[in-house]
């Protein structure tokens, strides 16, 4: 059986699965219970699971660290943080207990956390509510950082990661929440950890994700070459084998991220391709991303945010060189 769902009401049908199945699931952030969230993910689960399902003050650090208690004995916590910024107040808590719990117990104790949140700009939100750092939780050992680009990746991705043993940062693009349906299987689990060929083609690999894949999918219609988008849909671990011989097919590249271009992932996938790929290559790798300045407010934003443009542009230096 399959339902046609929105972003938003994937992650709440998940949400509902696995706290049906599950009775260590414990869905908790602020404003999660009656009023469902700032977005209305969590809309509804109070009622059937007023126990497992609960408000929390206005402290991050509070809510991670709280995490790392229930996971410790026994619970599986699902955590929501209203916006990806908002966790920067507890990111000691995330970096220093949630991603160390196993080896610091020496697998004696795990953290089977999932961290919820809104990420990425093209919604016109107030400053701090459109950040992409993507980058900085990839780089702490012990997180897993997943980002769904569809609501049936949604479904499969966030069942996965509440299932799974460790800790799970949970990427939420904000402006696909509500910006298309599609089926989502009612059973549906993919593994974390493996990307996907979102198109297949044999002149130029593209990887993206989250919002940006949408985006991608969107300027490659008017690209006259066969494009191969990658997408990744784990950024840690990074399936840097379908990345790899996706390149070693095409010999060019094009990276796109809506975070800022220095130390972005669109670096670190760069120097996987060179140090596994550099004499398949026929072009530099192109990178498409965001600026190196703060998300800018409103009206400013969509110059920010990589749009079809200017990801059609990046394509085309790839495939014009040499």
């Amino acid at each position: 059986m399959s339902e046609r769902l929105r972003m938003v009401g994937a992650v709440r049908e998940t949400l509902r699965d696995e706290l049906e199945r599950d009775d260590s699931v414990v869905v908790y952030g602020e404003d999660v219970g009656e009023a469902g969230g700032v977005f209305r993910a969590t809309q509804g689960l109070v009622d059937d699971h007023p126990d497992r399902v609960f408000n929390t003050p206005v402290a991050e650090a509070g809510i991670v660290g709280t995490g790392v208690g229930l996971a410790a004995t026994g619970m599986r916590p699902v955590a929501e943080i209203q916006f990806q910024s908002f966790l920067y107040q507890g990111f000691h808590q995330l970096a220093q207990h949630v991603a160390r719990m196993r080896s610091r117990t020496r697998g004696t104790v795990t953290c089977p956390m999932t961290i919820r949140m809104p990420y990425g700009g093209g919604i016109h939100a107030l400053e701090l509510h459109s950040e992409s750092f993507e980058a900085g939780f990839s780089h702490i050992p012990g997180l897993q950082v997943v980002f769904p680009a569809s609501p049936a990746e949604t479904k499969g991705l966030l069942t996965s990661a509440i299932r799974d043993p460790d800790p799970v940062v949970f990427m939420e693009p904000t402006r696909l929440y509500r910006s298309f349906r599609e089926e989502v299987p009612d059973d549906h689990e993919i593994p974390l950890g493996e990307a996907r060929v979102a198109e297949s083609g044999d002149d130029v690999t593209v990887v993206a994700w989250g919002s940006m894949l949408r985006e991608t999918l969107d300027a490659i219609e008017d690209v006259d070459a066969n494009v191969e988008v990658i997408d990744p849909r784990t950024l840690y671990p990074l399936d840097t084998e379908t990345i790899v011989d996706s390149v070693k097919k095409t010999g060019r590249c094009v990276v796109v991220h809506e975070a800022p271009k220095t130390a972005g992932m669109a670096g670190e996938i760069t120097s996987r391709i060179n140090e596994e790929a550099f004499l398949y290559l026929e072009a530099p790798v192109e990178r498409v991303t965001g600026y190196d300045v703060p998300v800018p407010m409103f009206a400013r934003e969509d110059d920010y945010v990589p749009d079809a443009d200017r990801i059609e542009s990046g394509i085309r230096r790839a495939l014009e060189f040499g």
